[in-house]
């Protein structure tokens, strides 16, 4: 019975119109734990987003990979419970819990029941506080891990993505793989875990969104409850890294029929009072699908690629500006010298205003798309805390798009693009190109 009415809560979650007008209140538990919190009392549920700043990026030297692991482990066993006792507690819930990791957060997400909060709650706790990181669940998972290693190495799309941000970012932690090697991986411990438990979840990094069936009054003691007992700091944040990579042609020979390309140069931060002017040309360039330029010339003019597209990457300690695209060995030579006239025809006239409408038009009408239930609702607000953003901004947000002028996107691009600086990793075995660096 428990089960069902998870279904059905989660379906008419699920099913609600999309929304962009959220009323956020600020949530300061007895303990001094913040969390912006949206109330939505018509259903008897609650999704609750936790996060730590840092992530994987604070793998300890020699220890690639072992915060990946660490999150990994999360949900095999805590307190007293092994894994499969927690994952039957988990299921007798109706609850749900998930936990990911990336090179600059260690996400915690939960979804459960009003009736079942406190048993909800308190499981979770355990997994977060007295994770177990039993032998038999180690090696079971580190195995899980190197299996995907072992399939990137034979992965076109990883093998330029690894080599791009070698090459971008060096020594910095955003230069290396953050799941780790096959090597590091394989040397992990079960103290390398209690130690990554320690350096990444802490309260100096936490950040906590909360929608759904629960006041105030309520979600300050569960705060307490949930997060009391973690330690006050964690290990010091990686310092900005200097992305290093010039602008021209890396080729990694693989034995492929088609290429894959990974592009980039320096990015813009989304701090940037200019990212939502480089938000809009970007959508222009190639995040626009088939209207984007990229897309236009490379595919439907020239039949070069099924799609190729272009984003802005602002992470916490590096701003890039990256695309990607795959196409026939004797054909990726002319795809990259499109993707190149394009970057300097971009810099140099901006955009058109038919352009720049179709772009804010899409960029405000996508937004409230985001907002199509409570957890997803929870993510956006943890991201806005993370980048220091005004409580009201989700409110705000599409009038900053709209003041965007064809001014301001042409002088962006033309300070952002550089086509100088873009440099290609082209994995395959591309005719009629060769590593080069530009001068």
């Amino acid at each position: 019975m428990i089960r069902f009415l998870a279904a059905l809560t989660i379906a008419m979650f699920a099913s609600l119109p999309a929304r962009a007008e959220v009323e956020i209140t600020e949530v300061v538990s007895p303990g001094g734990i913040t969390a912006w919190l949206v109330q939505e009392p018509s259903i008897p549920f609650m999704a609750l987003e936790v996060r730590f700043r840092g992530g994987a990026s604070l793998d300890a030297p020699g220890k690639r990979g072992s915060v990946n692991l660490m999150t990994g482990l999360l949900e095999e066993g805590a307190a007293d419970l092994d894994a499969r006792a927690f994952a039957r507690e988990l299921e007798a819930l109706a609850a749900s819990f998930g936990y990911d990791v990336g090179p600059d957060s260690l996400s915690v997400s939960a979804r459960f029941l009003t009736e079942n909060r406190s048993e909800a709650v308190e499981l979770l706790r355990k997994s977060i506080i007295e994770p177990t990181f039993g032998q038999d669940a180690l090696d079971r998972v580190r195995e899980q891990v190197l299996t995907g290693l072992r399939s990137d190495a034979q992965d076109p799309n990883e093998i330029a993505r690894a080599a791009f941000n070698k090459m971008a970012f060096g020594d910095h932690p955003y230069g290396s793989n953050y799941r780790g090697t096959l090597d590091s991986v394989a040397n992990l411990t079960r103290q390398d875990m209690l130690e990554a438990h320690q350096a990444v979840l802490a309260k100096d990094r936490l950040y906590v969104g909360a929608v759904g069936d629960i006041t105030p009054e309520e979600l300050g003691p569960l705060l307490d409850e949930l997060l009391g007992a973690l330690p006050e700091e964690g290990a010091p944040q990686p310092k900005p890294a200097e992305i290093l990579i010039q602008g021209g042609t890396t080729v990694v020979p693989f034995d492929t029929p088609q290429s894959v390309a990974i592009f980039g140069q320096t990015g813009i931060e989304q701090t940037d009072p200019d990212f939502f002017a480089a938000r809009v040309l970007n959508q222009v360039i190639g995040a626009g699908g088939f209207e984007s330029r990229l897309m236009t010339e490379v595919r439907e003019k020239r039949g070069l690629t099924y799609g190729v597209y272009s984003f802005l990457v602002p992470q916490d300690h590096a701003a890039t500006y990256q695309g990607q695209v795959a196409s026939a060995n004797d054909r990726i030579a002319e795809a990259v010298s499109v993707i190149r006239d394009e970057w300097t025809r971009a810099a140099a006239e901006g955009v058109t205003e038919e352009e720049l409408d179709a772009a804010k038009l899409y960029v405000t009408g996508a937004y409230p798309l985001r907002f199509d239930g409570n957890a997803p609702i929870a993510r956006i607000m943890v991201g806005m805390q993370m980048l220091g953003l005004p409580i009201d901004y989700i409110a705000t947000r599409n009038e900053k798009v709209e003041a965007v002028t064809l001014e301001d996107v042409k002088r962006v691009a033309g300070e952002l693009l550089d086509p100088e600086g873009l440099h290609f990793v082209v994995v395959g075995q591309p005719e009629g190109l060769e590593t080069t660096v530009a001068n």
